[in-house]
């Protein structure tokens, strides 16, 4: 099949292949039946083979409409995408945001690698730290955004994503089944104390201090080099470990809420942007809207 790059009807083709219906995809796009008609059949021609098989309830896809069907997801994509790239007016001036550890090798890059391609005269300060360590600098006036980890929804602001910790092991080492079980966790943290541990207490698991350390990559490297099992955001879990879950004897640890928390002090267009490529890029980690509330 050799098609030309016309968005329009692979944007018709869609409709029509999302509802089977003619008419409700005419409806979707505003447009009359006759015309979408025509447009399949432009289309069809182009082609050079039938992409729809017409019934008395609707259309069907054809072989070949299958395999339009992702390419021409991608093309329309990519058209919207480019269209509001150039719709979007660059954005400059400095933007000062704090984000967990935890996403300093997952969203983070993402966000910041699409701000700087649609803004790169904008200015980018990043802080990784803890929850503390960034409303401690919001409040200093260190900070413009923060994205916060809140554990017992004590912290008001947006909800981004809800991403529980869980208690994680190596599928090489197996720790978990170890009496007492090793655990590597955060030193000196209320945290680690409050929710980890005494989410061991409260099954009656034995365990000790196997590791500590400041970061949850070092909680990483402990717990895939077999030093213990450790508390991870489930989106963080390590190549080669798994979730220890209530099968294996093991409890949540929290059902922790990913909070955007704003300087009160601060706005403008920039950080508005910023706040829109962090909402984007955590997406893919967003519970069904009825949660976030």
């Amino acid at each position: 099949m050799n098609l030309p790059l016309e968005s329009d009807l692979l944007r018709i083709f869609l409709a029509v292949a999302d509802t089977r219906n003619i008419t409700r995809a005419a409806d979707k796009l505003g447009r009359t039946q006759s015309a979408v008609s025509m447009q399949v059949k432009r289309l069809e021609e182009t082609a050079g083979t039938a992409l729809f098989v017409r019934g008395p309830r609707g259309v069907d896809l054809t072989g070949e409409g299958k395999r339009l069907v992702p390419h021409a997801r991608r093309i329309v994509d990519l058209v919207d995408e480019t269209s509001a790239a150039i719709r979007v007016k660059p954005l400059d001036g400095p933007v000062r945001v704090g984000i967990p550890e935890e996403y300093s090798h997952t969203i983070l890059p993402r966000a910041l690698a699409t701000f700087a391609e649609r803004h790169p005269a904008a200015e980018v300060t990043v802080m990784c730290g803890y929850s503390s360590q960034q409303m401690a600098a919001l409040d200093r006036d260190e900070l413009d955004l923060a994205v916060i980890f809140d554990w017992d929804n004590s912290s008001p602001g947006e909800v981004l994503a809800v991403d529980p910790t869980v208690w994680v092991t190596s599928l090489a080492y197996a720790c978990h089944m170890r009496r007492p079980v090793p655990i590597a966790v955060y030193w000196n943290s209320n945290w680690c104390r409050d929710f980890a541990i005494r989410s061991l207490e409260q099954y009656s698991i034995p365990f000790r201090t196997a590791y500590g350390c400041d970061t949850s990559g070092g909680l990483c490297t402990a717990v895939s080099a077999g030093f213990g099992i450790a508390p991870l955001a489930r989106s963080n879990i390590p190549p080669g470990c798994r979730e220890l879950t209530l099968e294996d004897g093991f409890p949540p640890v929290d059902s922790s809420r990913v909070v955007l928390k704003r300087n009160p002090y601060r706005s403008g267009a920039t950080i508005e942007g910023l706040a829109e490529m962090l909402r984007e890029a955590f997406r893919p980690l967003a519970p069904p809207e009825q949660n976030l509330r």
